[in-house]
C-alpha cells in the first residue's frame, strides 16, 4: 500500500523582534494622538453646545421675561384704568357733595328767612305786650314766652352758622378787635342774667387788641360765657385776658359749675351730645353751642382748649394773636359820644316791610316808645312818604320785600326824594357777607332778625343822638 502524501505550508519567515516592537510603538504613539486630536475635538463640542444652550437658554429667558413684563404691563393698564375710573366717580361724588351743601346751605337761609320772619313779629309783640302788663303774672308769662322764643332764635341761628362753615361758605373778614370793647359789650349782655341768678361776673380789661373777625369772636365768646352761667348755680364766672408767648392772647372763660367728666370732654365739641351735666334747673342744653365755638375757631385758626374737674368747674380758653391798635377815627369817637343819649321819643320812624304781622308788631313796639310812625310795603310807597310826609329822621327796612325789591332800594328812593342820607337799619334774616357788605357800602346799619327790641331801641337811640 502506497503510505499518503505529506502536505508542507510554507510560511514567510517571522520578522524579527525589534521590528514588530517599533511597529507597535508607532501604532501606539497615533492611537494616543488621535485620543488627543478626539479628546480635543469632544472639548470643542462640548464647549460649543454649551454656549449654543447658554444662548438658546438666554433666549427662552429673554421671551419668558417679555411675556411676564407684557402681562404685568398689561394688569398695571387696567389698575391705572380702573384708578382713573375711580378717580372720575370720586371727582363726580365730590362735586354732587359740593352742590348738595351748596343747595343745603340755600335751602336752609330761605328757611331760616321764612322761619324768622313769624319769630321775630312774635318776639316784637311780645315786647310790646310786656309793656303794658301791669300784673305780676302777666309779666311772668310774657317773659317765659320771651325766652322761649330766644331759645328758639339761638336753635335756628345755630342751625344755619353749622350749615354755613360745613359748606365752606363762611368767608371771614379778619381785622383788629378790640378786647375791652368786645367783653365789655358781652358784660352788659349777660349781667342781668348772672344777677339774676345771683352769681359773681368780673370781666378784667387788658387793652389789648386781637386779630379775629369781630362778629365769629363774639359769637365764640357769647357761647362760651352763656354755657358758663347755665351750669353754674353757685359761685360766678370770670372772663381774663394775659399774653401766651410771643404775640399771641389767651381769653379764659372760668366758671365755678359743674365741670365736664374727662371721658365726655371731648364728645361735648360734637353736635347734639349735651353730656352727663345739667343746670341748676334739671335741665340740659342743645348740645349746639360748643360745636359752633369748634367750627368757628377752626375757621378763624384761633386755638381752643379745655380744662375741667367734675364737681368743680371749668376752663375755656381761646388763644389767638395780639393786633397793633388802630388809630381812632373821628367818627368813631363822635359815635361814642353819642352813646350817652337814650331817647328815641318823638322820632319820626318810617318802617318799610312786606310783612304784614312783622309791620304791625313793629308799629305797636314803636309807638310804645313814643315815634311817629309810618309804615309801607314797598319802594314806591316810601318814596311817597318821603315827597308828601317829609323825610322821616330814620328809616326800619327789611332787606327782601316783595317783587324782587330790596330795603337797600327803598332807603336809596328815600334818601333820593329827601335830598340828604338818611340814617337807615336793614333788617334781615339773610346771614350772609354779601348781604352784610351791600348793606355797609349803602352806608347802613344792620340788624338780624330776630330783632331784640332793647338792641333795635339802643341802635336807633345811637343813630338819632
Amino acid at each position: 500500500m502506497d503510505e499518503p502524501a505529506t502536505t508542507y505550508v510554507i510560511r514567510p519567515a517571522a520578522p524579527p523582534v525589534t521590528e514588530v516592537d517599533d511597529r507597535e510603538a508607532v501604532l501606539l504613539e497615533r492611537i494616543r494622538r488621535l485620543e488627543k486630536i478626539n479628546a480635543a475635538l469632544m472639548d470643542r463640542v462640548e464647549r460649543s453646545t454649551d454656549v449654543h444652550g447658554n444662548a438658546y437658554s438666554l433666549f427662552q429667558t429673554a421671551i419668558n421675561l417679555e411675556l411676564q413684563v407684557r402681562a404685568r404691563t398689561d394688569e398695571l393698564t387696567q389698575v391705572l384704568r380702573r384708578l382713573e375710573q375711580s378717580n372720575e366717580d370720586l371727582r363726580r361724588a365730590k362735586e354732587q357733595a359740593e352742590q348738595a351743601n351748596a343747595y343745603k346751605t340755600r335751602f336752609l337761609a330761605a328757611a331760616g328767612h321764612d322761619l324768622l320772619q313769624p319769630l321775630n313779629a312774635a318776639r316784637l309783640s311780645v315786647s310790646a305786650l310786656a309793656d303794658v302788663q301791669e300784673g305780676e303774672e302777666g309779666r311772668r308769662l310774657t317773659g317765659q314766652v320771651d325766652r322761649a322764643l330766644g331759645t328758639i332764635e339761638d336753635l335756628l341761628k345755630t342751625l344755619l352758622d353749622i350749615s354755613k362753615l360745613d359748606a365752606g361758605v363762611v368767608t371771614t373778614e379778619v381785622r383788629p378787635v378790640a378786647l375791652d370793647d368786645l367783653l365789655g359789650s358781652l358784660g352788659s349782655d349777660f349781667a342781668p342774667i348772672v344777677a339774676q341768678k345771683g352769681l359773681r361776673f368780673r370781666i378784667r380789661p387788658s387793652g389789648l387788641h386781637v386779630a379775629s373777625d369781630p362778629q365769629l369772636l363774639r359769637r365764640i365768646l357769647q357761647n362760651l360765657i352763656s354755657n358758663a352761667v347755665r351750669y353754674t348755680a353757685a359761685g360766678g364766672v370770670l372772663v381774663g385776658v394775659r399774653r401766651a408767648g410771643a404775640g399771641s392772647v389767651r381769653i379764659d372763660v372760668v366758671d365755678t359749675g359743674v365741670g365736664i367728666p374727662a371721658d365726655e370732654q371731648e364728645a361735648v365739641f360734637e353736635e347734639f351730645r349735651r353730656g352727663s351735666a345739667r343746670t341748676a334747673d334739671g335741665q340740659t342744653g342743645l348740645g349746639l353751642g360748643l360745636a359752633i365755638v369748634r367750627r368757628m375757631a377752626d375757621a378763624l385758626g384761633h386755638g381752643l382748649r379745655l380744662r375741667s374737674v367734675a364737681g368743680r368747674g371749668t376752663v375755656f380758653s381761646v388763644t389767638l394773636p395780639i393786633a397793633p391798635a388802630p388809630a381812632p377815627a373821628a367818627a368813631e369817637m363822635v359815635a361814642r359820644a353819642a352813646l350817652g343819649s337814650f331817647g328815641v321819643a318823638g322820632a319820626r320812624v318810617l318802617v318799610v316791610e312786606n310783612d304784614p304781622a312783622v309791620m304791625r308788631a313793629t308799629e305797636a313796639l314803636l309807638t310804645r316808645w313814643r315815634c311817629r310812625v309810618a309804615a309801607v310795603r314797598g319802594v314806591a310807597d316810601a318814596a311817597d312818604v318821603a315827597s308828601t310826609g317829609g323825610a322821616p329822621d330814620i328809616v326800619l327796612a327789611d332787606f327782601h320785600l316783595d317783587a324782587g325789591e330790596t330795603g337797600l332800594e327803598a332807603v336809596e328812593a328815600v334818601r333820593a326824594r329827601a335830598g340828604r342820607p338818611v340814617p337807615a337799619v336793614v333788617v334781615t334774616a339773610n346771614y350772609s357777607e354779601d348781604v352784610a357788605r351791600r348793606v355797609r357800602a349803602a352806608g347802613c346799619e344792620i340788624m338780624q332778625k330776630p330783632v331784640k327790641p332793647a338792641e333795635l331801641r339802643a341802635l336807633m337811640a345811637h343813630i338819632l343822638g
